[in-house]
């Protein structure tokens, strides 16, 4: 996955892991599974991802799907800079 590096370091930082995010793979799973992941980490998650990648999602983009693995987060960045173009 062209993201993974980049996402697990955003991960790290919005949630505060101290560096164990960078351990994670594309089907480590997350919602549900690090209690970290409240509300308010997927808001910084989210804010991070936009001013890292230069991108915006839309509400639509955003699911309990969308957060459920480091995958699925790449996928998201992934279609979103796709939609961006050159």
């Amino acid at each position: 996955m062209p993201h993974t590096e980049s996402i697990l370091r955003i991960l790290d930082d919005a949630l505060g892991l101290q560096g164990r995010a960078l351990a994670f793979g594309p089907e480590t799973r997350l919602l549900g599974a690090l209690p970290e992941l409240d509300s308010m980490a997927v808001l910084a998650l989210v804010t991070g991802m936009e001013n890292h990648f230069g991108i915006h999602f839309d509400d639509a983009d955003l699911s309990a799907a969308t957060f459920h693995t480091v995958g699925s987060l790449c996928d998201l960045a992934t279609q979103a800079l796709a939609r961006q173009g050159p």
